[in-house]
């Protein structure tokens, strides 16, 4: 079934004011073939019809299935890995010796646009390789993943992965955090698990339920999909959660304006909120 031009525009201004993702004329032939499998289901003969239904439902249901549809989950262990290597080199030192006083059972991060789950673990697998007396179970997860996606939510939970997702992992890491099931799949072990709190979340809500700041902030490869001023305003939330000091990073085809005074630049795509 084709989607036609208004159609178009009905859902991307339907997903802009619900989630803040811009969706250019680009993108049409990718909604169109993500949601036929769904018209087809639910015995749809239109776009338009779907649309409609979804306006009236009260649940908001069709519109998490909608979001579930049409956003992008592409990740996988170890992304861009030079921020791992800045997290493990320098970050993680400096924010222990200004804030926490030898206690990594302290740190806040926030994993925002965590997908299935792999940003997450990769710093859950960061601390643990940093900080080897970190307890197995912390008072509090370290980690809190973001994600708009419930169906995105629902793998990163589970923690499951094929082998071929963890050809960025190393051995050591594999064998040490994940446990090899006889279907050829790994499970991340609680020691990840325990680490990391994964919650649904909307960008362009106005309040985040938060009771605290971050130490460090992940938001990588998200922002592309915003258009300026929604990029804008979720910076300045990054800001704001984020503790004096605290680091932001975000992804190398992405950028913080040359004319943003909250941030000083200190690495590519990685930020240090200032005073």
């Amino acid at each position: 079934m084709s989607i036609q031009k208004h159609e178009f525009q009905e859902i991307s201004s339907m997903v802009y004011s619900n989630f803040g993702i811009h969706l250019t004329e680009k993108k049409m032939s990718l909604v169109q073939g993500r949601l036929n499998k769904v018209l087809r289901e639910k015995g749809y003969d239109s776009f338009s019809r779907y649309f409609q239904d979804i306006k009236t439902d009260d649940t908001g249901m069709m519109l998490i299935e909608l979001i579930d549809k049409i956003s992008t989950n592409h990740t996988y262990f170890f992304r861009e890995t030079g921020h791992f290597e800045l997290l493990n080199s320098h970050i993680l030192n400096d924010i222990d010796q200004r804030f926490l006083n030898g206690d990594p059972a302290a740190y806040r991060m926030w994993c925002a646009g965590c997908a299935t789950g792999e940003e997450a673990y990769t710093l859950a697998m960061v601390l643990r390789e940093h900080f080897p007396g970190l307890p197995e179970k912390p008072r509090h997860p370290l980690i809190l993943a973001t994600d708009i996606s419930t169906k995105a939510l629902g793998a990163a939970i589970r923690g499951r992965y094929e082998k071929k997702k963890l050809e960025m992992v190393p051995n050591h890491l594999v064998n040490k955090y994940f446990t090899a099931h006889s279907d050829g799949g790994y499970m991340a072990k609680d020691s990840l698990k325990n680490l990391i709190l994964f919650k649904r979340l909307n960008f362009i809500d106005d309040q985040f339920p938060f009771k605290g700041r971050f130490h460090v902030i992940f938001c990588r490869n998200v922002m592309i999909y915003f258009d300026q001023d929604t990029r804008r305003n979720l910076v300045k939330k990054f800001h704001d959660f984020l503790v004096p000091r605290g680091y932001l990073c975000i992804g190398h085809s992405e950028s913080i304006t040359r004319t943003n005074t909250e941030f000083e630049f200190i690495a590519p795509a990685a930020y240090q909120r200032r005073m």
